[in-house]
């Protein structure tokens, strides 16, 4: 009887939805994971700069009073040096930020987003130009980026980074007093 009722009942538990305020914590301790220094190579790998290699150095934060977060840093090409600054955070169910100045400049808008475990994916637009930006933390030093785009009906990665964290500080790490 008692396993009739536990086969009958565990699927509609599983299909329950996640209650908003655990969202918002998975969310939140997604994004304070990114906080530190992050430096690390990346490259251009589709397009018109295809086999460009580059190194960033970013700080990531984390805004007071809501969810979000923000990396703020530059990437170099020889002895150039592009800043760089990416800002989001959480509006209703999903996300919207900029990546430079936003659309209306130089840069992109984040239009949406949606934090999965260990990683975030960001929707971005600028114009007819359609893509994503998917930032993974397969532990808590290395951080993978990557950017596509649109192509048709295909998304096409354009940019790859693996950063690593130079801090030394792994921020899950840390205990609260």
């Amino acid at each position: 009887m008692k396993r009739a009722l536990l086969c009958a009942v565990l699927p509609l538990v599983v299909a329950l939805p996640v209650p908003q305020a655990d969202a918002n914590e998975r969310d939140r301790k997604f994004f304070e994971s990114v906080e530190g220094e992050w430096t690390g190579p990346g490259e251009i790998v589709a397009g018109k700069y295809k086999g460009t290699k580059f190194v960033c150095t970013l700080t990531g934060s984390t805004p007071n009073g809501t969810i979000g977060m923000s990396l703020d840093g530059g990437c170099r090409v020889g002895m150039f040096t592009q800043k760089m600054s990416a800002k989001v955070e959480k509006r209703g169910k999903g996300y919207s930020g900029t990546f430079l100045d936003g659309a209306d400049g130089k840069g992109l808008d984040i239009v949406s987003g949606n934090v999965d475990g260990k990683k975030v994916v960001f929707s971005l637009n600028r114009a007819s130009l359609k893509g994503a930006m998917l930032a993974r933390l397969p532990n808590s030093n290395t951080m993978n980026v990557t950017v596509s785009v649109r192509v048709d009906d295909e998304m096409v990665p354009v940019i790859g980074m693996k950063l690593k964290r130079v801090d030394g500080t792994a921020v899950g790490a840390i205990a609260q007093q």
